[in-house]
């Protein structure tokens, strides 16, 4: 155990025992590698709340129905650069992947690439797919929406959720160029990791059902998250519930389901993945070249007094991986909680966690 009461744990075999999780459960066993592998990348990179403690949760709709086994998305419709996915309520990681996949290959061809999906689940991270648009040298853009969690500006219902929206470009750099954002001010993923570790949140999170501030984060999980940038934040991410729900003809709005209300009913949200190929445009190496000029510009630039180290979005998040080298830390309760499926599902961890 670490000074601050975290559990070091080795990620490949971290990763392993995921993956043997799920093959128990009855995901495919590719599948399994890949959904294990999206968690613990999380992790590596600091986004605890898109990590190995959405185990429990996936576990659980995979065995009550409400998440699929199957490995990909079935396409509807194909239209030039146009593509609508209906995912089955398979596992977002799987279905992620093979929509940003699709992205690019149109975008080689007809300069973007445009793929929504239906029925889809939780997805992980939005950047991985941006990033995987990116590294085929594209410009990569996820989105995705979830059930209300945010009231209007001045309003006092949940009427829209803190849709994530990713954006990447390609880059010389050895640092990736990524945004990766909530439109909320804090991850419900967060306050539900408060909740588990039993602490306090900031009073700028989230607000009570009675539309009070509060750090308890049980009452703000029974509550309302607050937009990031209030109207600002809650108008973009009521635009990315309707570019979402409307291109993919899925969910919207109070159609997407609570993610940890009755796990016997899909969650159902839907996912937009972009990529547009720069070359259609100019010079692929030119693009990369100035886009990795125009963030190393960011990070030399003047800093304010007391400030250390200025960072490009998404640099923050790869230099945790940079640290964290080979490990994971985990809170005690995530280590209990997989030990926990792993005596139900007859899975032994070797080494143990």
């Amino acid at each position: 155990m670490t000074d601050n009461g975290t559990i070091n744990v080795d990620a490949e075999n971290l990763s392993v025992f995921v993956t043997q999780l799920f093959s128990a459960a009855g995901l495919p066993g590719t599948a399994a590698a890949t959904v294990a592998k999206g968690l613990v990348d999380a992790d590596l990179e600091g986004l605890h709340s898109h990590g190995v403690m959405l185990v429990d949760m996936y576990i659980e709709r995979l065995r009550k129905g409400s998440v699929s086994c199957n490995e990909s998305a079935s396409i509807v419709s194909e239209r030039q650069g146009a593509v609508v996915l209906d995912a089955g309520h398979a596992l977002g990681h799987l279905t992620g992947l093979q929509a940003m996949s699709l992205a690019t290959d149109k975008a080689r061809q007809f300069a973007a690439g445009i793929v929504s999906v239906r029925h889809g689940f939780h997805f992980g991270t939005a950047g991985k797919y941006a990033l995987q648009a990116a590294n085929a040298g594209c410009i990569g853009i996820a989105m995705c929406n979830t059930r209300p969690l945010m009231p209007a500006p001045g309003g006092a219902e949940r009427v829209v959720g803190n849709n994530p929206i990713a954006i990447a470009l390609p880059t010389t750099g050895e640092i990736p160029i990524v945004l990766d954002m909530a439109t909320s001010e804090a991850a419900m993923g967060k306050i539900r990791m408060a909740e588990k570790a039993g602490e306090a949140i900031p009073p700028t999170w989230a607000v009570t059902a009675q539309g009070a501030p509060t750090t308890n984060p049980t009452e703000a999980i029974a509550g309302m998250l607050l937009p990031s940038g209030g109207a600002k934040g809650f108008g973009l991410s009521f635009l990315i519930d309707l570019m979402c729900g409307l291109l993919s003809q899925g969910a919207t709005g109070s159609q997407v389901r609570p993610l940890y209300g009755d796990f016997s009913v899909p969650y159902d949200c839907s996912h937009l993945f972009i990529a547009i190929d720069v070359e259609h445009f100019c010079d692929g190496g030119w693009f990369r070249q100035h886009a990795a000029a125009a963030a190393e510009r960011i990070r030399t630039g003047q800093r304010a007094l007391g400030v250390e180290q200025l960072f490009t979005p998404g640099e923050p998040e790869w230099r945790r991986r940079q640290r964290s080298g080979s490990n994971v830390q985990l809170e005690p309760s995530i280590v209990a909680m997989l030990n926990r499926f792993a005596s139900e599902l007859g899975v032994t961890a070797q080494p143990p966690l």
